[in-house]
């Protein structure tokens, strides 16, 4: 048998780290004038960094006994000694750092090429600090793109800016991103932004890049033209211009036509020409965030749209569908309120509504259709075409549970102290009143009833980070 004794190990080597005696090198750590000399062990940071072990493999000890003394100007003398209490005992305390030094630790992780540390701390991240790195967006999303071994933060942050392009787009510092940073945010399929904003956007950052150009695009000369062409080079490939309107094209693109490439402004021209103005060419291909359904959601995408637009016709995921809906947002909580009262004022009386429901510490979402209406009284409705479903997140809309109703006589609940609610039970919104906070919120619950199956796991009770309801138009 093999026993295991880890701690009493760390304790041990963490100790020789503190003790001044046997160290064969010195790190000179940080910039003038905030630099600290740090002792250490080349054996144990020959095995335990990549970076080091090259760096080492080049700085040999001295004949005459001299030791060996290594550099790191680019990380701070305090985040460093996290990083070497690491690198000896394996252990990591972050209690007492708040996250902008989180993040130090994990760009000087990625220096020094500590993979297991990297990977751990863009758990911890994602996991802890979410509120933190939205507030913080633009520098997560920096951090994250100038560094390959980020994967996970790039799937954090591609998530996010889906839904809300406009924390990098209409941020005061987007003119200072690097262009392969901009090249990642318009190559996003599912950006939530019409390409006619995506293309003022790209050109107001390629303007910025040079300053001297001028402000008006008939004033430039031959010169100016080939500039800015030269900056955008690496943009206009990922431009979906097919989705733009012949307005659009006519009015944005044609006045900086000298950036484009001559058979692509050749091919846009004879397309557009017999357009109407606001027709878009049959060669459109909009990002998925920019299709018919155009829907203004934080919780769910375009895709989403899509298939309940074919489950409230009855059809298959692999149907085609005919009909066309549109997607007209009547109420979101974080915006309007979560209480039923606001509720019940705004969408009772209203036909086609589609609620669309984020659980609160999860990427859960749950929803229902009601074709009918709300009420403030105490009863139920009656239909055969309501439907209650589930999505585990908003990446993969296969993963998903559909259930419609089976008992049409209890189909829809109407209560004047309930949100949206279906079924005697399958999925219901009440509003429960916080003592600690100024606000109210919904904590919700459901159970199988008045529909076909249940759409959760569990049938206990949760809390509802945001919802939003939808009136389906149909075109």
């Amino acid at each position: 048998m093999e026993c295991e004794f880890f701690p009493q190990l760390s304790q041990n080597l963490l100790e020789v780290l503190d003790e001044d005696e046997y160290y064969d090198i010195t790190i000179e750590v940080g910039k003038d004038p905030y630099v600290k000399i740090f002792r250490a062990h080349m054996a144990i940071l020959n095995h335990r960094s990549p970076y080091l072990r090259r760096i080492l493999s080049t700085n040999k000890k001295g004949n005459d006994g001299s030791l060996v003394h290594i550099k790191l100007p680019n990380i701070l003398p305090e985040i460093f000694h996290i990083i070497l209490r690491y690198i000896y005992g394996g252990r990591l305390s972050l209690k007492e750092n708040d996250t902008a030094d989180i993040i130090k630790i994990l760009v000087a992780a990625i220096e020094l090429g500590l993979k297991e540390l990297i990977i751990y701390l863009q758990t911890f991240l994602i996991k802890n600090k979410t509120d933190w790195m939205e507030k913080n967006f633009n520098l997560i999303y920096l951090t994250s793109f100038e560094n390959e071994s980020l994967m996970e933060l790039q799937k954090f942050c591609n998530k996010l800016i889906s839904k809300e392009p406009q924390r990098m787009f209409e941020s005061p510092n987007f003119s200072s991103i690097s262009e392969k940073v901009l090249v990642s945010l318009i190559q996003n399929e599912n950006l939530r932004m019409s390409e006619i904003q995506i293309w003022e956007h790209v050109l107001n950052w390629g303007i910025a890049q040079n300053p001297e150009l001028p402000s008006d695009p008939e004033s430039f000369s031959k010169d100016d033209f080939d500039l800015l062409k030269n900056t955008l080079k690496s943009c206009i490939p990922f431009i979906r211009f097919y989705d733009l309107t012949c307005k659009e094209f006519s009015k944005k693109v044609l006045p900086y036509k000298k950036i484009l490439p001559k058979e692509l402004y050749k091919e846009l021209l004879n397309t557009f020409l017999d357009l109407h103005p606001d027709s878009k060419p049959d060669k459109s291909n909009p990002r998925n965030s920019c299709i018919s359904k155009n829907i203004d959601s934080k919780i769910i995408t375009s895709q989403h749209a899509e298939l309940i637009s074919k489950w409230i016709d009855r059809l298959g995921v692999t149907d085609k569908q005919t009909s066309s809906y549109g997607f007209k947002l009547i109420l979101r909580g974080s915006r309007d309120g979560f209480t039923p009262s606001k509720f019940h004022e705004v969408c009772d009386n209203q036909s086609r509504l589609v609620t669309i429901i984020k659980v609160m510490h999860s990427e859960e979402i749950l929803g229902g259709y009601n074709p009918t209406t709300w009420k403030s009284g105490y009863r139920f409705s009656t239909t055969r075409d309501s439907f209650i479903f589930s999505f585990k997140n908003n990446d993969n809309i296969e993963n998903f549970i559909l259930s419609r109703v089976k008992d049409e006589e209890y189909a829809i609940l109407n209560n004047p102290t309930c949100g949206p609610s279906f079924g005697n039970g399958d999925l219901i919104l009440s509003e429960v009143e916080k003592s600690s906070s100024s606000f109210s919120y919904c904590e919700s619950y459901c159970e199988i009833s008045s529909y076909e199956k249940p759409i959760r796991e569990i049938e206990s009770e949760f809390a509802v980070e945001e919802y939003e309801i939808f009136q389906i138009i149909k075109y």
